[in-house]
């Protein structure tokens, strides 16, 4: 009868390994069940499952007992081996544990990304105990972020805030998501790293358009309230902003009662504040990426749209929604121009744009930070809460507070020798 044993190969990594030892197994008409190869460091990880025939004929014709028995093929390897100066080992496997095995690969399946400023030990120890806790395997780890670098300042080499992240490929079914959720945010809170999980389906690998809020994600200020402060209303204006961002306040309510105390600011001072618009961190990496990958981007905005063509035209955005501001003889009137883009009206947005684009929902990306962008977050594949308010964090599916807005590249699957070499 045949035999099924797994094969592991480890040592210095150097080319022509796995060739070697694949075209000595192929004399012996040996299927290939698995195979999963890792490389850290120039350190080889090899392992095959194979299933070698009870009487296997070489291509010499020779077989039975001797040159065609499983013991001598495991010889011949092991003999190999020692010539490419790696380590292997054999480990007979059962039928039933392979029946079980079988089984288990119609699991459901989900990536974990780990997102932090550097990768300690603590975070793979919190994060792989959860996991391991709430009965799920790990089937893969693998680096999606860039040269690492060594020094303690938190940097990358262009003095540019250093990130990091790690992807975890897990299999098995999470009954209670919502335990999962709350221990994961709890890592997340205890030692200031991220944590996304989306199930590994085919639309995580094929997204195609991404839409933005723009205060506060896209730039890292509030519009409205530098324009509050040129009016002389600063502290009103930024007070109202922050309890509507927070929920607090009815969106369309407070945008009216903001807007109304800009009443009598000159239009020249939009041009002012758009001039020193300030980009959230990761911004330009982001468009670069998107853009000659071919993505479609929108900004969807509680803002203004003079702001967000001004950024438009400087990250190539596809579709600008944005609240108009009325302006008579250069100065504003206090009012805003219906249609009010609101979270209802975020939320539609999205649809509209997807259905334009002929794409399905799952595979738009959303990205905000207030109450009012909730709804967009839902209704899109993947919703990401960026450096939000609270209540968007605890509500949104996933969350980053630590890194820059590149990040969103991470939890596309896409690494960072990857995006540069585009």
């Amino acid at each position: 009868m045949s035999e099924l044993v797994l094969i592991t190969v480890a040592g210095q990594d150097r080319p022509g390994v796995t060739a070697a030892i694949t075209e000595c197994l192929s004399q012996y008409d040996v299927d290939i069940l698995d195979i999963g190869q890792a490389v850290i460091h120039d350190s080889l990880v090899l392992g095959l499952l194979v299933n070698i025939p009870s009487v296997a004929t070489n291509d010499t014709g020779l077989d039975g007992s001797q040159q065609g028995s499983q013991q001598y093929i495991q010889n011949l390897v092991l003999d190999l081996g020692g010539d490419l100066g790696v380590d292997v080992s054999f480990l007979p496997v059962t039928e039933s544990s392979y029946a079980q095995w079988t089984t288990h690969q119609g699991q459901p399946r989900f990536i974990l990304t780990l997102l932090a400023r550097k990768i300690k030990a603590a975070h793979i120890a919190k994060v792989s105990r959860v996991i391991a806790d709430n009965g799920m395997n790990i089937d893969s780890i693998v680096r999606l972020s860039g040269r690492v670098n060594v020094d303690d300042k938190g940097l990358d080499e262009q003095g540019v805030g250093a990130k990091a992240c790690v992807e975890f490929s897990l299999k098995g079914g999470h009954e209670n998501s919502k335990s999962l959720r709350t221990e994961l945010m709890q890592v997340c809170s205890d030692l200031e790293i991220d944590i996304a999980i989306q199930e590994d389906g085919i639309f995580r690998r094929h997204r195609r358009l991404i839409c933005f809020d723009m205060d506060s994600t896209l730039i890292t200020t509030e519009v409205i309230d530098e324009l509050a402060e040129l009016a002389g209303v600063g502290e009103k204006v930024s007070a109202i902003t922050s309890r509507a961002m927070a929920g607090e306040l009815d969106f369309r309510q407070s945008l009216h009662e903001r807007v109304a105390l800009l009443k009598g600011l000159s239009e020249d001072c939009l041009e002012e504040v758009a001039a020193a618009l300030p980009l959230s961190e990761g911004v330009e990496h982001l468009f670069e990426t998107l853009n000659r990958l071919g993505y479609k981007t929108a900004i969807l905005s509680g803002g203004f749209d003079f702001f967000g063509k001004v950024l438009q035209q400087k990250l190539a955005i596809d579709y600008v929604y944005a609240n108009r501001l009325e302006i008579e003889h250069g100065l504003l009137t206090g009012k805003v121009i219906e249609p009010i883009v609101d979270a209802a009206r975020k939320a539609s947005l999205v649809r509209e744009l997807a259905e334009k684009e002929g794409i399905a929902l799952e595979q738009v990306i959303a990205v905000g930070d207030g109450a009012n962008d909730l709804q967009m977050l839902a209704v899109a594949g993947l919703g990401i809460a960026f450096h939000a308010k609270p209540v968007v964090r605890e509500s949104a599916e996933q969350s980053i507070s630590t890194l820059g807005l590149d990040s969103i590249l991470y939890l596309m699957g896409i690494r960072d020798r990857e995006a540069e070499r585009v």
